[in-house]
Parts: C-alpha cells; structure tokens; sequence
C-alpha cells in the first residue's frame, strides 16, 4: 500500500502479543511450534494421529485431490518444516481440497495468496473460538510452501523469519 495512503496520524504501532498456548518458542533463533490447530468444527488436529516430528505431535489433515484420491497427511507442527507423512503421493502444484479428517468439513478459505501462484489460503485456528485474527494460514496448493502464522492478526510468522532476535 502507497506510503499516501497510511493515516500516519492514527496509526498505531504494537509488539507482538503475549503468546497463546498453541504456540511454543522451542529455541532462542525463534522457532515456532504449533501445539494445538483447530478445524471448522473446533476439533483439535494436532495430535490426532500417533505421528511425530522432532516429538512434537504432528497437525492431520485430510486432503482431496482433484482426480478424487483422499487421505490423511500430517504436517510438521514446526513452522518452517517442509516435512510431512502420510498420503503424499501428490503432484507438486496440485490444487487440494483441505479438510478437517474428524467432520470431513472443509477448512476455511482466508484469501488468495498474493504471490502470483493463484493458491489460497485457509485456517487452522489456534483457539478453539475459531477467530481469522489467530490461525495458521495453509495453502491449498500441494507443494507450495507459503503457510503464515496469524496471531492477534499479527503475522508473527513473518515477523519472525525477518527480525533478529
């Protein structure tokens, strides 16, 4: 957004918020462990499988594909981590149905990525009050590493991957 167009007068600048139980500092170089995800129903999919990594329950989806293959990946809960299990033989760019593997729901849609890749985005909440302003934001593009942390509509994420801590 052109500088022009901030009300530099209002606007209002603040540190990242104190941070939620779903979320775990594992390191001093700012690692982020997602320990708790919500789907659409408010189920909780980290931990829903017996899969780890690094010990650290991993986050399960069910995934769709457009020829009508299904089945459970699990995500590295570390965010950054390209490593995941499961149902994986994907082709990369493919463009999936996310889904919740307890109510078979599909996540909710945040928005397009804005990188040019016409993948979007959509929530794993990290409350179970299932509010936009706190989620992991996934892709729904196979291969297509672009997630974001979404916290107190900060993208802590983001944030993290450009400050020195």
């Amino acid at each position: 957004m052109p500088k022009e167009h901030i009300d530099v007068q209002n606007l209002q600048v603040h540190d990242i918020p104190p941070r939620h139980d779903s979320l775990q500092s594992v390191d001093d170089r700012v690692t982020l462990v997602v320990t708790q995800a919500f789907g659409p129903g408010g189920h909780n999919l980290v931990g829903f499988s017996d899969v780890t990594f690094n010990g650290y329950p991993a986050v399960s989806l069910l995934i769709r594909t457009p020829d009508g293959r299904e089945g459970l990946v699990h995500l590295s809960p570390i965010h950054g981590d390209k490593r995941k299990s499961g149902f994986t033989d994907i082709a990369p760019g493919t463009r999936c149905i996310l889904l919740c593997p307890i109510t078979k729901r599909p996540l909710d849609k945040l928005g397009p990525v804005d990188d040019g890749s016409g993948a979007n985005y959509y929530a794993l909440y990290l409350t179970p009050k299932l509010i936009k302003g706190h989620a992991v934001a996934v892709t729904d593009l196979w291969d297509h590493f672009h997630s974001r942390i979404v916290d107190d509509e900060a993208v802590i994420s983001y944030w993290a991957q450009t400050h020195a801590v």
